[in-house]
């Protein structure tokens, strides 16, 4: 690859050579038909990697615009929004749900631990919401929902299931096409960006909406939205020759590049790659004295939030490890300082996580920890 750092942050994730080639082509018009043939691909592709028979959304902004677009194209001013929060970024449906005038309420845990599955049953049994949030992997907290779980409870309650898919798309199943339990409970809404998993540069919201989220589209009146309005888009994504508003050309060119690499690496094979992958990372970790704050059976396959050993210094412990080439993230809000975010998703590769291992333990090294790189790196292949 043409990187010469490790980005292990939890996004934007390293990029493969083909994709940084697809990016750098010449710029086409955006109704010349060769761009339109890609962007017919990358759209067909894009409901192939999530099986959808609905409407898929490929524009320009990032997964913060996509959260926006899944709520205001599904829930109405005044109806209400049930939020389930394993952290930061669950949290973020609050602030959005409340700007477009909706009734939000919400389950938070613990950071590092999920929301109790009777909690969720509980509350959709006290009061009519129109359609529930999760966040599959939050960002802030490596914790990953239980879709098996949490799926069967808000269909059966009548309730649209929107999953925020921007740290697990293209690692972690999001089978809009599966029946929880009952043919009528499916995923109705999948939401994600373009930088994590996908393992592109960021730029892209990418939104599938199943037959039952358009449904609930058609029921409303009109949305509080222009650009994020699905029905400006529909045309678009049906004819990408049409204009609503002018797409990030050179972008779709790359994304189409990516959902090639992801679909030919194969569905299946990209989790049990990614479960892999997170599993050795925190192992590895372990054997340096730090530990990830969601336990493994809750811990996400894309990136892991881990906590530090006793008095190290985050901030120049991250900067060391950034001369050497090493770049991880900053927790957020309360951890800020105590732990790291390491990502370990999209085109990663076992040799990128073994260099990661073996510099960060030789960097604690040179801080005053007396860890052993090369058992943390073996710890590592033995999982991958």
């Amino acid at each position: 690859m043409r990187n010469k750092e490790l980005l292990l942050i939890p996004g934007p994730t390293p990029v493969v050579d083909s994709i940084y080639d697809a990016l750098a082509q010449e710029t086409w018009g955006h109704t010349d038909p060769r761009f339109v043939a890609i962007f017919r691909h990358a759209l067909d592709k894009t409901k192939e990697m999530l099986k959808t028979n609905g409407e898929v959304f490929i524009i320009s902004g990032s997964g913060t615009v996509a959260m926006e677009m899944a709520l205001v194209n599904t829930v109405a001013p005044g109806e209400k929004l049930l939020v389930i929060s394993h952290g930061y970024f669950g949290d973020r449906f609050i602030k959005i749900g409340e700007a477009f005038g909706f009734q939000v309420d919400v389950l938070q845990s613990e950071w590092g631990k999920q929301v109790d599955a009777r909690e969720v049953e509980e509350k959709l049994a006290s009061a009519s919401y129109k359609a529930v949030t999760i966040t599959h992997a939050d960002t802030s907290t490596g914790v990953a929902a239980n879709l098996d779980v949490l799926i069967p409870i808000i269909k059966s309650n009548g309730a649209l299931a929107i999953v925020d898919g921007v740290c697990a798309t293209a690692a972690m199943e999001e089978d809009m096409s599966k029946e929880y339990g009952d043919p009528n409970y499916k995923i109705d809404v999948v939401l994600t960006g373009s930088q994590k998993a996908i393992g592109m540069p960021p730029g892209l919201a990418i939104v599938a909406f199943n037959q039952s989220a358009l449904a609930a589209r058609e029921k409303l009146s009109g949305v509080p939205a222009y650009y994020c309005d699905i029905y400006n888009w529909i045309p678009i994504m049906h004819d990408p020759g049409k204009y609503f508003a002018t797409p990030p050309v050179n972008l779709i060119y790359a994304y189409d590049e990516a959902m090639k690499l992801v679909l030919e690496e194969g569905m299946e094979n990209r989790y049990i790659r990614h479960k892999a992958y997170g599993k050795a990372v925190r192992v590895a970790l372990s054997t340096y004295g730090m530990k990830a704050i969601a336990e493994e059976e809750v811990a996400a396959p894309t990136l892991s939030c881990i906590l530090y050993p006793e008095g190290m210094d985050d901030v120049a412990f991250r900067a060391a490890l950034a001369e050497r080439g090493v770049i991880l993230s900053g927790a957020l809000a309360h951890l800020a300082g105590k732990a790291f975010r390491i990502g370990h998703m999209g085109n990663t590769t076992v040799e990128m996580l073994e260099k990661a291992i073996r510099i960060i333990g030789e960097t604690m090294n040179d801080f005053g920890y007396k860890v052993n790189p090369e058992k943390a790196v073996q710890s590592l292949n033995v999982l991958v």
